[in-house]
């Protein structure tokens, strides 16, 4: 047997929950073919992986890398944590399709000025990826706020059965034309005013595709158990698929429930595919938003439009530097961005020990002084949640990073090292991988990423330049071909 590469004694760990085995593996072309250790082979390559953990890329499962895929492909900060698939459009904002009337709305800010919204197809969307060829995979989600913003001239009402008809067509045709299915953000008030029966209409156009509905709630906070009734409520309208988005206990009035908050999600699951994602850190960031500005909380300011001096400060700091409350030196700092410390560590590790949680960075690559889960949520998953505080075994979250992302997205031969396999693959010493990115100093790379491979081609290493720009727009497969060991839809 030949192959363009022999990664020689990995301990392999291959994203269905099983344990980890000792085998060789290799890459020809875009795609793997799993081998006994020490198997006779010729490599045109041959990697020494003793010692090393080989694991497939990690899926992103939450992201906003919509328009930086294309504007800036190299995406160092998700390849260099082992990252090969980014979803991006999650939180109801996307980059296509996408016709502004002016300046984007927030939260659509998040990705960028008006110039970075050049898709008014998904189609058109779909082509610049491929022309770009990314470092990373991507898979695309449809906003509902994007659509919102497509055909209303005002985003603060429920949109009329005219305008419904409208987004359904045109959500119809991304699904067509690629989109994994429909995100909304109810949260923001770009979409807060769209009654629970709008994004029913729009949801109905998922089942016949197979597509994903995503939603960060309505509120994350006291309501935040009202919430998960729409969202349950809202996928169970249209036969679909649920995944709500960056679950949380936020704000003193949620902490400590977190148990009841999972017991709610299992209760809803018992007649529908239900899951959940989540970030390993105990602060949000999102856009400087009044709403968020809650006793408890501590807001750091990553970023303001008319007072960039302020980049870096607490809230609190500058509402007394005004003579102002929070609340008031928030909306004076408005458009820009923040970190929220709003929740309680024992609440994040109840959510991503469960079963039905798999793992999403929610970075802001658009933001000047991003929250360190851009760079460093995949090596604070194994690095400090599962080897220093054994709060799961590796399997186990590996598979909350691969196998499970790529059976609820329909990743058709992803997230599995296994023959036939797309080569995404992230080869790390598990002894050694952790998150180096922190609040101060959010843009540092993790350590113990050895190297990454995106369909067959080496594209990350830390010590030398790679080829890379491997990356494709990934389209929706059928349901799962394998079964893994742990729990998926």
């Amino acid at each position: 047997m030949r192959v363009d590469t022999l990664i020689r004694g990995a301990r392999v760990v291959d994203g269905s929950g099983g344990d980890v085995r000792a085998l060789d593996v290799g890459i020809i072309g875009d795609r793997l073919a799993v081998l006994a250790p020490g198997a006779s082979c010729k490599a045109t390559r041959t990697v020494d992986a003793a010692g090393l953990h080989l694991a497939p890329g990690f899926i992103d499962i939450h992201t906003h890398d919509d328009t930086v895929a294309v504007t800036a492909p190299a995406m160092r900060a998700k390849l260099s944590q082992g990252v090969t698939t980014v979803v991006v459009g999650n939180c109801g904002i996307s980059a296509s399709p996408v016709t502004l009337r002016g300046a984007p709305p927030n939260p659509m800010n998040l990705l960028g000025g008006a110039d970075a919204f050049r898709y008014p197809r998904f189609a058109d969307y779909a082509a610049a990826i491929e022309q770009a060829r990314p470092n990373a995979n991507v898979a695309a989600l449809v906003g509902h706020t994007a659509l919102r913003a497509n055909h209303l001239e005002r985003l603060d009402r429920a949109a009329t059965p005219g305008e419904i008809d409208a987004m359904r067509r045109q959500l119809r045709e991304a699904l067509d034309e690629g989109a994994i299915g429909l995100s909304s953000g109810l949260a923001y008030d770009s979409a807060r005013a769209a009654p629970t029966a709008e994004v029913m209409a729009l949801v109905v156009e998922l089942a016949t595709h197979d597509a994903l509905y995503t939603t960060h709630l309505r509120t994350e906070f006291e309501g935040v158990f009202d919430a998960i009734r729409e969202a349950l409520d809202t996928a169970a309208h249209g036969r679909v698929r649920l995944l709500v988005s960056h679950l949380k206990c936020a704000g003193a009035g949620t902490w400590g429930r977190s148990g009841e908050l999972l017991a709610q999600l299992d209760a809803g699951a018992t007649g529908q595919p239900v899951a959940c994602d989540c970030y390993p850190y105990a602060a949000s960031a999102s856009t400087i938003d009044p709403e968020q500005v809650r006793p408890g909380t501590t807001v750091w300011i990553s970023g303001s439009t008319p007072h960039p001096e302020q980049a870096g400060r607490g809230l609190d700091a500058i509402a007394a530097d005004w003579g102002m409350s929070q609340v008031d030196a928030a909306r004076r700092l408005m458009p820009g961005g923040a970190v929220y410390h709003c929740m309680q560590e024992s609440d994040v590790q109840a959510i991503l020990v469960h079963p039905r949680t798999m793992i999403g960075s929610d970075g802001l690559p658009a933001d000047p002084r991003p929250h360190p889960r851009l760079w460093g949520t995949f090596p604070r998953v194994l690095g400090h949640y599962s080897r220093e505080l054994g709060l799961f075994d590796l399997p186990t979250a590996i598979h909350r990073m691969t196998g499970l992302s790529a059976d609820w997205l329909r990743l058709e031969r992803r997230g599995r090292i296994a023959d036939g396999f797309h080569a995404d693959l992230v080869l790390f010493d598990a002894a050694r991988i952790r998150d180096r990115a922190t609040y101060e100093a959010p843009t540092q790379p993790a350590d113990g990423i050895v190297e990454v491979w995106v369909n067959g081609i080496p594209s990350h290493r830390p010590d030398i330049d790679t080829p890379g720009r491997a990356g494709r727009l990934l389209r929706r497969g059928p349901s799962p071909t394998f079964h893994s060991t742990r729990h998926s839809p």
